[in-house]
C-alpha cells in the first residue's frame, strides 16, 4: 500500500464519491470483461479507465510509474498463453489486455479512497459488522509493513551470508523461505492486533457511534450507473465492429 500513498488528489470530483460506489463501479467494469476473449473489448475498457483516472485525481503518467508490476504481470500472462497453449497472438493479446482492464478499475478505486472512509462506508452504508470493518481497516493500514518486513528479512539473511548469487533455483528457494517467514510474522501480528482490539471493546456487541457520517448520494448512484453504461457501450462497440468473442462460443 505504500505505492498508493499520495497517488490520488482527494479534491478531485470522483475521488470524493462514496467508497462503496467506487468499488461497485470498479466491480461492474471488471465483471463486464470476464466474458470476452477478444483484444478490442479490454482495449476500449482500458481507454475508458485511463480517461477517467484524472477525474479520480490520478494522473495516467503517475499511475504507470507506480503500477508497472501490473504491466509486467499482464505481459507474462500473455507470453505464457502464447508459448504454452495453442492460442494465437490475438488470443494472447486479448488475455493480457483483459488482466490489465480487470485490475485497473480496482487500482483506481482503492488509490482514490481513504481506508478510514472505506471502513465508515462499510459500517454505515453497507451495514457491515463493525468488527469486520475495523479489522479490515487495521489490516489495510498494516499492509505497508509487509514490504518493510520483507526487506528486513532479506537484509538479515544477507548479513548471515545467505545469498542466492546467480543461481535462479536458489533465488526461488530463498524467496519461498522469505515468504514463509513473512507469513508467520503476519499471523503473529494479526493475533496480537485481534487481542488488543478485543481488549479495547471492539467485540462488545454494543452499538457504536460514528465520528464521521458517510452518505450515499445521488451522485454516487450516478457513478455506478455510468459504469454500467460504459460497460454496455464497450460491448456494443465491440459487437458492432465484429470483434466481440464471448467465452462461451
Amino acid at each position: 500500500m505504500s505505492a498508493v500513498t499520495g497517488l490520488a488528489d482527494r479534491r478531485a470530483v470522483l475521488s470524493r464519491r462514496n467508497p462503496l460506489a467506487k468499488l461497485a463501479a470498479a466491480a461492474l467494469l471488471g465483471f463486464g470483461l470476464l466474458f470476452s476473449l477478444d483484444p478490442l473489448t479490454p482495449a476500449l475498457a482500458l481507454a475508458v479507465d485511463l480517461a477517467a483516472a484524472p477525474l479520480f485525481g490520478i494522473a495516467p503518467q503517475r499511475l504507470s510509474r507506480r503500477y508497472w508490476p501490473l504491466l509486467v504481470s499482464a505481459a507474462g500472462v500473455a507470453a505464457g498463453q502464447l508459448l504454452f497453449t495453442p492460442a494465437g497472438v490475438v488470443d494472447a493479446l486479448g488475455l493480457g489486455l483483459r488482466v490489465l482492464a480487470v485490475a485497473l478499475p480496482g487500482v483506481i478505486a482503492f488509490a482514490s479512497t481513504d481506508p478510514t472512509d472505506l471502513a465508515d462506508a462499510l459500517v454505515q452504508n453497507a451495514k457491515a459488522p463493525a468488527r469486520f470493518a475495523i479489522g479490515a481497516l487495521a489490516a489495510f493500514r498494516l499492509m505497508p509493513l509487509l514490504g518493510d518486513e520483507w526487506r528486513l528479512l532479506r537484509q538479515a539473511r544477507r548479513a548471515r551470508g545467505v545469498d542466492a548469487g546467480w543461481n535462479p533455483l536458489a533465488h526461488v528457494r530463498l524467496a519461498g523461505s522469505l515468504a514463509f517467514g513473512l507469513l508467520v510474522g503476519a499471523i503473529r501480528r494479526g493475533i496480537r492486533l485481534a487481542t488488543a482490539m478485543d481488549a479495547r471493546g471492539f467485540d462488545s456487541g454494543h452499538l457504536r457511534t460514528a465520528a464521521r457520517p458517510s452518505h450515499f448520494t445521488r451522485a454516487d448512484a450516478a457513478l455506478i450507473a455510468g459504469a454500467a453504461l460504459a460497460v454496455a457501450a464497450i460491448v456494443a462497440i465491440s459487437v458492432a465492429a465484429g470483434a466481440y468473442h464471448p467465452v462461451f462460443s
